[in-house]
């Protein structure tokens, strides 16, 4: 009997059985490309299900089963035939949930997965023993433009920005006037509303005190130089994170030498740091100490079906590669309680929202 799955619950499967198949993975360019100098053995993986451990000891022609309910060995030929299929399925899918195609439900019986996407309460989705299998895990999570993937930031309100009103001194008839202007998520024609009546937005702080500290613990102005960047998003409709580092050189909200600017590359080191800190487990909310969490790296799946593998072990190509590939994203201003003037102890704020994703293309 045939099930439906989501493209990105298809993508971790996906990649998890062709690194099975193939028993190495290459290492991911900068520019979300197959590095052919370099490529990893995978000796074994590990993969949590909801009644426990299993382990895929990969043998010359066979996978090795492990697990508290399971020993078995299974022809690893069997693994990239069926990643075939789920990746000619998740292809030909014109929606993000994509029927099982024919044979795959029953192959995931005979190896017994249960769950599409792993169950794990450190957000790794497998864990990969590269070269040796008594070798330490390395744990990975998968991002796949096969389909919708995971923002790297999806913090909701936690991850907003105040922006005080200055300027003119709006009558509360004017704050409702400009709250009701226009779509609820159209943002900028509040913000250009705001301008046009002669408002001033000037930020102000980082909305929640645990994503100010967590922020802090890059540079004590990462706060600000995220707000003006999410400024820019809005107002230049410019959402590549390459693109907006370029035109926050320009505007250089730090009021930082030219020299640290273009020499040194300041900016550029910064929001390096910030998408590093985010691919290895930085949350809004929850305290961060700057240690490295369960996520060692991270598993690419490109358009075509091509695993790429980044790991915090090359820090400049995953930086890099990070830099060149995110982009700033526009959340509910509904879920994400934002793009609205709102009293705070007799000031009016304006609160915008940061979100990173990986680009899709």
């Amino acid at each position: 009997m045939a099930f439906e799955a989501t493209k990105r619950e298809w993508g971790e499967l996906y990649a998890f059985f062709r690194l099975l198949a193939d028993g190495y993975v290459h290492a991911g360019t900068p520019e979300a490309g197959k590095d052919e100098t370099c490529r990893f053995p995978v000796a074994m993986i590990q993969r949590e299900e909801h009644d426990g451990t299993r382990r895929y000891i990969i043998e010359k022609e066979y996978i090795h089963i492990q697990g508290d309910e399971i020993d078995k060995r299974i022809p690893r030929e069997d693994f990239a035939t069926v990643a075939e299929l789920i990746l000619n399925g998740v292809r030909d899918s014109r929606t993000d949930d994509v029927t099982s195609p024919d044979g795959v439900e029953g192959f995931l019986d005979e190896v017994a997965i249960y769950d599409l996407e792993a169950k794990t309460d450190d957000r790794t989705d497998f864990s990969v023993a590269f070269y040796s299998e008594d070798a330490p895990l390395t744990g990975m999570c998968v991002r796949s433009r096969l389909g919708t993937m995971f923002p790297l930031l999806d913090g909701g309100r936690s991850a907003n920005f105040k922006f005080e009103q200055t300027g003119v001194r709006f009558a509360v008839p004017t704050i409702n006037k400009i709250n009701a202007e226009g779509e609820e998520d159209d943002v900028l024609r509040r913000m250009l509303m705001i301008e046009r009546l002669g408002g001033v937005l000037k930020y102000s702080d980082v909305a929640d005190k645990v994503f100010r500290s967590n922020l802090s613990m890059i540079d004590l102005h990462m706060g600000r130089l995220l707000a003006e960047m999410t400024r820019l998003m809005w107002l230049d409709d410019i959402t590549k994170v390459s693109d907006l580092t370029e035109a926050i050189k320009s505007l250089n909200p730090l009021k930082i030498k030219d020299e640290l600017i273009n020499k040194h590359g300041f900016y550029e080191y910064k929001i390096k740091e910030f998408l590093l800190a985010l691919a290895n487990g930085m949350r809004p909310a929850k305290l961060y100490r700057g240690t490295d969490s369960a996520i060692a790296g991270l598993l690419f799946v490109t358009g075509d079906g091509e695993v790429l593998c980044y790991q915090r072990a090359f820090r400049q190509t995953f930086a890099d590669f990070l830099f060149q590939n995110t982009r700033f994203e526009r959340g509910s201003t509904e879920k994400d309680k934002y793009g609205y003037l709102e009293r705070e102890n007799g000031t009016y704020y304006f609160k915008l929202n940061l979100k990173v994703g990986l680009l899709k293309r």
